[in-house]
């Protein structure tokens, strides 16, 4: 599954479900947390559960549960797992209990219901408190093995500092910025994706291409989205050119023609195993595997 775009879509709302399957996503969120009010959500838990079978094929279909502690978390879950989505997305993930707690409820879940155990991936918003950006899961912590990405959360950090998810230039306050910074370290050392915060204005098309960028320049490997507009810039600034393509082939070709060695020369520059793994980033940014 490709992470350049995923667009959330309400799990109470079948027109906005149908409009975000269609709009060339690399993945579509169907929301049972924050989009849908608690009056509404044993409805939009049921109509997602009943969705989710004529889906399952697809293969980019992400679930987002309510947060682990809430009445509804084990109710979405149990209702949602028989239906194979390709991924659940747990907000709130306050530290690695939260994983490996949702990784044990995933496993018997997908036993019950005649899945492989780890089929079920995950995504986790781990930076959406203060305390949460203290115990980001690191390698090794139970439940790693199925997280595909962490993903980046602005506007929920900013509530929780008490000050504003960007200043009027668009650019972070400093404590969100150094967030930022703190939850793409941790998703490279624990070897999974990071995927950057929604661009809040879907009426700013400039804005979200310029900020889309940066993120891609920064190592964040896709962008939430939160309007079907916003799905092809941002497609297009985590995809890589053809020049980038084009050295990232010849990097893997020339260590798949020479696999015992370390280094070797490409266009007189010397070229070693790290290049090798940003190599296979980019193709798999591309969809050209490795």
């Amino acid at each position: 599954m490709r992470l350049r775009s995923l667009l959330f879509a309400p799990g109470d709302a079948p027109r906005k479900i149908d409009k975000a399957l269609d709009f060339g996503a690399d993945g579509v969120i169907l929301d049972l947390e924050d989009s849908v009010a608690a009056a509404a959500k044993d409805t939009a838990r049921a109509q997602v559960a009943a969705r989710l079978p004529s889906l399952a094929a697809r293969g980019d279909i992400v679930v987002r549960i309510n947060p682990r502690g809430t009445p509804w978390y084990l109710a979405d879950l149990a209702a949602v797992v028989p239906g194979r989505p390709t991924a659940i997305l747990l907000p709130k993930c306050t530290g690695p209990h939260d994983l490996a707690a949702l990784d044990h409820h995933l496993e018997a879940l997908e036993t019950a219901s005649g899945q492989a155990v780890g089929r079920i991936r995950l995504l986790a918003l781990v930076t959406e408190t203060a305390a949460s950006l203290l115990a980001m899961p690191g390698p090794g912590a139970a439940g790693m093995g199925r997280v595909l990405a962490f993903c980046f959360g602005a506007e929920d950090l900013s509530s929780d500092l008490g000050i504003p998810p960007r200043l009027p230039d668009q650019s972070y306050p400093a404590a969100i910025a150094h967030a930022r910074g703190a939850m793409l370290v941790a998703a490279a050392a624990a070897g999974v994706a990071a995927l950057d915060t929604p661009w809040p204005d879907h009426r700013d098309p400039v804005g979200l291409a310029r900020e889309a960028g940066v993120a891609a320049a920064d190592g964040f490997a896709g962008k939430v989205c939160i309007h079907p507009d916003q799905v092809a810039p941002v497609n297009a600034a985590f995809t890589p050119d053809p020049a980038q393509v084009a050295w990232a082939e010849k990097v893997r070709d020339g260590f798949a023609a020479n696999p015992n060695s370390g280094v070797f020369a490409l266009d007189g520059k010397m070229i070693d195993r790290p290049h090798l793994r940003l190599a296979e980033r980019i193709l798999s940014a591309a969809g050209r595997g490795t």
